[in-house]
Formats: structure tokens, C-alpha cells, sequence
């Protein structure tokens, strides 16, 4: 049976943060799945199908890797692409308190899914998505906190 990842988030926009615990993690499955989550209680900066874009753009030579939309439970999610995994990178202990909580309602949903947890490397375990936004909107430099693609797009812009 093959080892399907989900790696599920909003990626609003990607930080090196997401992409630390992606590259981490590879090895360990099979496939992994990156999740762009539609969030209804966010209002995101940055459409969805970019933040599509910039994770197919960062992976396009990664066969193990697959990027897909999704809205719902997570769970319902796993479960519709075959994923018996869910990663999730903590940075926190206040991080692995919340994610704990929504890996158990998962387990309660679904026995047979099982959440891994991977810590954020040192140099990227401050990134959040919310101070990234706040430096891009501010118009700073964002260079040292996205991937390349990602800073790519955003000069465009």
C-alpha cells in the first residue's frame, strides 16, 4: 500500500517555513499531497490559484509531490485522495497544543488516520504566514522569508 501524505494549510502566501517541513519530510512517504486549504473564517491575500501556482512551481520537479485545492474537513480530504497521513510542522509548544487538538477530532473521525508532527527547523521556526503578510503589505523585504518562486511573484506584482 502506498504512503499517502497530506500536507494541509492555507499557504498564504509560502514561507520557507512550509517548505522546510515539506523538504524534511519527503523521504518519509510515498506521495505528499500539499493541501491549499479554503479556509472560510480567512480572508486570504492571495488567491487561490496562486498559492497553487507557487507550490507547483516549487515542486515541479519533485514527482513525490501533488498540489490540490480542498475545503471541508481534512479528514473528509484524506480520505477522498487515499491518505492514511497528515503532517503538520509545529514551531510551538503553544503550535503542537492546537495541532494536538485537531489530530485527535481527526483520530476520532477516523482511526485509521494518523498525524505526524515535524518541528520547524531552527532558522525558519519564527516564519508564520501572518508576519510574512504584514512585510509584504508594508512593501519590505520578503526575500529571506519565501521561496525564490514565491519573491519571484511577488516583484511582479
Amino acid at each position: 500500500m502506498q504512503r499517502i501524505c497530506l500536507f494541509p494549510g492555507t499557504f498564504d502566501p509560502v514561507t520557507l517555513g512550509h517548505t522546510d517541513i515539506i523538504d524534511r519530510a519527503l523521504h518519509l512517504f510515498d506521495q505528499m499531497v500539499i493541501g491549499v486549504g479554503v479556509n472560510a473564517t480567512k480572508v486570504p491575500m492571495f488567491p487561490l490559484e496562486q498559492r497553487i501556482a507557487w507550490m507547483q512551481e516549487i515542486y515541479k520537479d519533485q514527482p513525490k509531490v501533488k498540489v490540490m485545492a480542498y475545503e471541508g474537513l481534512t479528514v473528509k480530504f484524506c480520505q477522498s485522495i487515499g491518505a492514511r497521513f497528515i503532517l503538520r510542522g509545529v514551531r510551538s509548544f503553544t503550535d503542537f497544543e492546537y495541532e494536538k487538538a485537531i489530530a485527535e477530532v481527526n483520530r476520532m473521525m477516523d482511526p485509521q488516520i494518523e498525524t505526524f508532527f515535524l518541528n520547524s527547523s531552527p532558522q525558519v521556526g519564527t516564519l508564520a504566514s501572518t508576519l510574512v503578510r504584514d512585510v509584504i503589505r508594508n512593501g519590505g523585504d520578503a526575500s529571506k522569508l519565501v521561496p525564490a518562486a514565491v519573491w519571484q511573484g511577488l516583484k511582479k506584482a
